[in-house]
């Protein structure tokens, strides 16, 4: 694996995480396009590359939103030593635990058959699709809830959302924002919750898989196309992150429903003129 493309892949995971786009499938639509079987030749290591990506972008989240992290760690600490939920601190921490157990459970019983069963190109450009109209039908919902407003069973609807997002193409932040937009969440709010959602799933992930690895090993010459593609991941999913919020305090998430169907229909058109398999 070159450095080069552990760049290009550490670029496109740091900015499709945070973007209502879909980060599984473009990581296996650019490969896929350039015709780079690596990772696919190698599924073990294509895990633990995945979850070293997806450790950038934890590494964006925890850098952007240090101030709210550390104020909902002592939020939840203090509300468990009061057995009570009383502060906006509190109640939002509390939001993201209840909103993590669902993708821990559906990835936990589910992982193998999604590896077996989805993630195929012409899967990847229906779901983009598809989940690309339910994000423009969601946002036309009102925003009449502030990131104050948020209540716990927002963070389960919207835990039970970011679950369908093990399914390339689906986006883990697009389904959790059409949740938080179906439930009248301001776009702000519905991008920040969504992005909190991310810090335990991937910590929990990228400490499970880095332990694997470990015992494991991994194939020889790929430790610095690993660093690189992390740290473009990080830095790229930073930038996202703050260039998101700051568009959609005044602009809808129409542009990136657009983005995906177009990606989606010339996925289609591909594999339908013969250009690319249908598969991988």
């Amino acid at each position: 694996m070159s450095e080069l493309e552990a760049l290009l892949l550490g670029v496109v995971q740091g900015l499709t995480e945070f973007l209502p786009i879909s980060s599984s499938g473009h990581l296996i639509l650019v490969p896929w396009l350039q015709d780079y079987t690596f990772l696919q030749d190698h599924p073990d290591f294509n895990k633990t590359f995945d979850v070293a990506l997806h450790i950038g972008t934890l590494v964006a989240v925890l850098s952007y939103f240090r101030r709210e992290l550390v104020a909902m760690a002592a939020g939840l600490v203090r509300s468990v030593r009061t057995r009570a939920i009383e502060s906006a601190d509190e109640r939002l921490a509390w939001v993201i635990v209840v909103g993590t157990i669902p993708a821990v459970i559906a990835g936990g019983l589910g992982e193998n058959w999604i590896d077996d069963n989805l993630g195929e190109p012409w899967m990847i450009a229906i779901l983009l699709i598809v989940f690309g109209l339910v994000l423009w039908h969601a946002d036309r919902r009102p925003q009449d809830r502030t990131m104050g407003k948020v209540r716990l069973r927002d963070g389960l609807y919207i835990g039970i959302a970011q679950a369908l997002a093990l399914a390339p193409g689906v986006s883990r932040s697009g389904v959790t924002m059409s949740a938080g937009r179906y439930l009248h969440l301001d776009r702000d709010t519905a991008a920040r919750v969504s992005f909190l959602l991310l810090a335990p799933v991937t910590a929990g992930a990228g400490a499970f898989k880095a332990y694997q690895a470990i015992n494991e090993g991994l194939p020889d010459g790929v430790a610095g196309p690993m660093i690189v593609g992390t740290i473009a991941a990080a830095i790229s999913g930073y930038a996202a992150i703050a260039g998101l919020l700051a568009l959609v305090r005044h602009h809808s998430y129409d542009g990136f429903v657009v983005y995906r169907i177009l990606v989606g229909v010339g996925v289609l058109i591909l594999i339908a003129t013969g250009v690319r398999s249908a598969t991988f």
